[in-house]
């Protein structure tokens, strides 16, 4: 069994070097060109042209009545242009990359891409006002300003954008083209069937498609903020995990209480050690542990008053056995 394929799915001991794309002259090339078909449709709709006749033609053809077979499947194809499925499907993959990786470029890019999505799409949905094939009032009519929301397709726009980041992200070529493949073969089933089932003239799908590659092309304008903002959320959580870390009381090491020996028994405990060396080991802890937890009665060297006749008692030696005699004390 292999087992090289599940060990990718480990998180990388270092951050790798992500190259992040720039704003080449191509790119600026196909943004430009881009941009002016966006404009064109809009314009082509404005003053009701041939668009937008082609528009009622296939309105009126109601594509669901003639392949009625086909909409069972579309009604959950169309699914994957929802906003709220694909954002946390894509969220789930793009995050696990992100914790496999060390880095939150991947979650910041997608943030970025939604942001302008609902920013740059909905202002043109509210401001052009369009109704749908469903509420037209006027047949030939562009039905522009009527308080409608559906040009450009959110769907389409929406697909384009989401399934897009996909191939954005890829760090090798191969995978770039593939994934680009996926994401316009989804974004592109996703428009046709808004239109299959009656909820989108084509036009706004054609301007959805334009709406989500603007986006796509224009993300490398944003990495620098991207890489800015990535820097300022680590910088904040190291310092957040630092005054944790101040904030946190230091314990003392849990271990066995030691005997407290006060400097008499540290002394008779030195004199015992040199003066029996040759005296059993078990002997000298027995007699150690003894002295720690009794406190022996010395008399001072130089009482202030002494009565005369009394005696002092000596510390006992260890090994020899027998005390030495005691000295009378006298006064200082």
């Amino acid at each position: 069994m292999r087992t090289d394929i599940f060990a990718r799915l480990d998180r990388e001991p270092e951050p790798p070097k992500i190259v992040a794309p720039r704003m080449s002259r191509h790119r600026a090339a196909l943004f430009g060109g881009t941009l002016a078909f966006y404009l064109a449709i809009v314009f082509a709709v404005l003053v009701t042209s041939w668009l937008v006749v082609l528009d009622w033609k296939v309105m009126l053809f109601r594509p669901y009545q003639q392949w009625p077979e086909l909409h069972a499947f579309l009604d959950y194809y169309v699914v994957l242009g929802q906003r709220g499925p694909t954002a946390v499907m894509v969220a789930c993959w793009l995050g696990w990359r992100s914790w496999r990786q060390h880095t939150l470029r991947p979650l910041l890019v997608l943030g970025t891409s939604l942001l302008l999505l609902n920013v740059t799409v909905g202002a043109v949905k509210l401001g052009l006002g369009r109704l749908g094939p469903h509420y037209a009032t006027q047949i030939g009519s562009a039905e522009m300003f009527a308080g409608g929301d559906i040009f450009p397709s959110g769907h389409t726009a929406n697909a384009v954008v989401t399934w897009g980041i996909l191939a954005y992200l890829a760090t090798t070529p191969r995978a770039r083209r593939y994934l680009s493949a996926v994401s316009a073969t989804v974004s592109l089933g996703v428009g046709l069937t808004t239109v299959y089932i009656g909820t989108h003239w084509l036009s706004d799908v054609v301007l959805g498609w334009a709406a989500g590659l603007l986006i796509l092309l224009a993300l490398p304008w944003f990495e620098p903020l991207i890489a800015r903002t990535e820097s300022w959320i680590f910088d904040v959580r190291e310092r957040w995990r630092e005054r944790r870390r101040a904030g946190r009381p230091v314990r003392a090491p849990q271990g066995a209480p030691q005997p407290v020996l006060l400097p008499q028994s540290i002394a008779a405990e030195g004199t015992a050690l040199a003066a029996g060396a040759g005296a059993p080991a078990a002997h000298l802890a027995t007699g150690a542990r003894v002295r720690a937890h009794t406190v022996p009665t010395v008399c001072p060297e130089r009482p202030a008053v002494a009565p005369a006749g009394t005696r002092c008692a000596q510390p006992d030696h260890g090994s020899r056995g027998a005390t030495s005699p005691a000295r009378p004390m006298t006064g200082g």
